[in-house]
């Protein structure tokens, strides 16, 4: 913090547990009035030292902790971490397995977004649209739930495919949701998108730029709202994802309404992802056999995903054994978040908020 300026300014804490950090975050702001001079991110109040412990236990018990770095997409980081052993193993899922992954992963994403989405308009003021958010995802949810067992901390995904097959009642469950969320996108335009209030509040704030988003590594909605297409589904294709028909929505601007516009689109690509997914789901096996203890071979290796945020990648060295000697997690958070001070100076409080809210944060997966 400046020195000449602390006579004519004070320090203000924001958070840690301000409902608009979104989790025990703490942003340590030195203000001049209403208006932000300085802002720094304060880490560490929900440490789960979730890599050491990925080096403390057998690769196979760590799968249940990728849910709790990011629980908003945790399909997606399962989704990652299998990848990952796979890659290294040499363990081939089939193509049944594949087609699963990516329809369930893309409903989380679905689900990540509408919270964000009503969480993001919570923070402006405006509760009715939560109801709304919220209601959709609850569908989403209940879909999930039949064929994981779980509501939020999903560990489904196994190495060689998944835990347990698709039934009727998901696909018929999932396609009705596809339509129902389709007809809701009318309601979320009257409501939000074309909303003059909201469109004046959010337009031209936290304006990212390129060169921004460049230098500290912003992934996701973030960087796409400046103009670069860049998606680990498109840009360094995995999974079934070179064959689907998608588009990546991108801004120009780079401000709070665009970052709103690209989630708003992305869900509906992720509802052309599942709909394709679900016409040329494959008849078979939905998981191949492994071995009860698997050795990882020698070496390393890493493997990125596209998660609700951004770019998630997982590098892993491995001596030999069954339990990594070391484990690395890049979550597209803690990058993210780092640009903040640089977005944030001479913006007024109640901007620096809505700010802090379109970086869609989840702080477990900074403080992880």
């Amino acid at each position: 913090m400046s020195g000449e300026r602390e006579t004519h300014s004070f320090y203000l804490n924001l958070g840690p547990q301000h409902p608009g950090t979104h989790g025990v975050l703490r942003v340590l702001l030195e203000m001049d009035g209403e208006y932000v001079m300085e802002a720094e991110p304060v880490l560490g109040y929900g440490h789960r030292i979730q890599e050491k412990m990925g080096e403390s236990r057998t690769w196979n018990a760590f799968m249940p902790n990728t849910a709790r770095i990011d629980y908003l997409s945790a399909l997606i980081y399962n989704h990652g971490y299998v990848g990952l052993i796979e890659r290294m193993t040499g363990i081939e899922p089939p193509q049944r397995a594949e087609y699963i992954r990516v329809i369930c992963s893309e409903l989380n994403r679905i689900a990540s977004h509408l919270l964000w989405l009503g969480a993001f308009l919570l923070d402006l003021g405006a509760f009715t649209p939560i109801m709304y958010t919220f209601d959709d995802r609850e569908q989403i949810l209940d879909i999930l739930e039949h064929v994981t067992g779980s509501r939020l901390t999903y560990s489904y995904f196994r190495v060689g495919g998944v835990s347990r097959d698709l039934d009727d009642s998901f696909i018929q469950g999932t396609r009705a949701f596809i339509g129902r969320l389709r007809s809701r996108f009318n309601l979320y335009d009257d409501l939000v998108s074309s909303n003059i209030i909201f469109i004046k509040r959010v337009g031209d704030i936290a304006s990212f730029t390129p060169d921004m988003a460049r230098r500290y590594g912003a992934t996701g909605p973030i960087l796409r709202s400046t103009g670069i297409p860049y998606d680990i589904r498109r840009c360094e294709p995995y999974s079934i994802y070179p064959e689907l028909d998608f588009e990546i929505p991108v801004g120009r601007n780079g401000d709070c309404l665009e970052v709103y516009q690209i989630r708003v689109r992305e869900m509906e690509q992720s509802l052309r992802i599942i709909e394709q997914a679900m016409e040329r789901l494959p008849e078979g096996p939905f998981r191949v056999k492994t071995p009860r203890k698997l050795k990882l071979p020698k070496g390393d290796a890493s493997f990125s995903v596209e998660s609700a945020r951004g770019e998630l990648s997982y590098y892993l060295i491995s001596d030999g054994s069954d339990i990594p000697y070391r484990l690395k997690i890049r979550t597209p958070s803690f990058s993210n978040l780092s640009l903040l001070p640089e977005l944030c100076r001479d913006m007024l409080l109640s901007d620096l908020v809505m700010a802090l809210g379109t970086l869609d944060l989840v702080i477990p997966e900074i403080d992880r």
